[in-house]
């Protein structure tokens, strides 16, 4: 009996030992470990799209459609009572909405002009005069010119990298 189970233990660590690890795989984690801070989700930088390849993806948006995606842009605001919220810069002098999936989880206050990776998605929306005056409110900015929905691109992030500054 004692001979099965010793059989038994060294077959376990046996197998669990035969991990098959791409040491490729391994090395762009860990860089990416080094390189961003994390919140939401984790998610990965590789494959994210350019603002310029996202401006043409929003393009193509209609109401209603949905598309999931990473993409890398530059904080343009952030929200500076919780970071519940952010806006990135697109081309064309276009920004997207960024909120966080089921507000799970919020980014530091002080991000301006750092460079993020989003992953979750992205659709176009109109905000209405409230949620704008919101915006406006959480960003120290003046409500009183919103008068008017706006069709705004929008992204619904659950997962957050914030590149690491040097």
């Amino acid at each position: 009996m004692r001979n099965i189970w010793i059989f038994t233990i060294f077959c376990t660590l046996l197998f669990s030992s035969c991990k098959n690890v791409n040491p490729e795989e391994t090395s762009a984690e860990n860089e990416q470990v080094l390189a961003y801070d994390s919140f939401g989700e984790q998610i990965s930088a590789q494959n994210a799209l350019s603002p310029e390849e996202m401006m043409a993806k929003y393009k193509n948006l209609k109401p209603g459609d949905t598309l999931e995606l990473s993409f890398e842009g530059k904080v343009n605001t952030v929200c500076k009572s919780k970071g519940c919220w952010m806006e990135l810069d697109l081309p064309e002098e276009e920004n997207v909405m960024v909120k966080f999936r089921d507000y799970g989880f919020f980014v530091p206050k002080d991000i301006e002009e750092q460079k993020v990776v989003i992953h979750g998605k992205a659709f176009v929306a109109e905000v209405s005069v409230e949620e704008q005056r919101h915006y406006a409110e959480d960003n120290g900015k003046s409500e009183a010119e919103i008068t008017v929905p706006k069709r705004t691109l929008s992204f619904l992030a659950d997962g957050v990298l914030i590149k690491k500054t040097e």
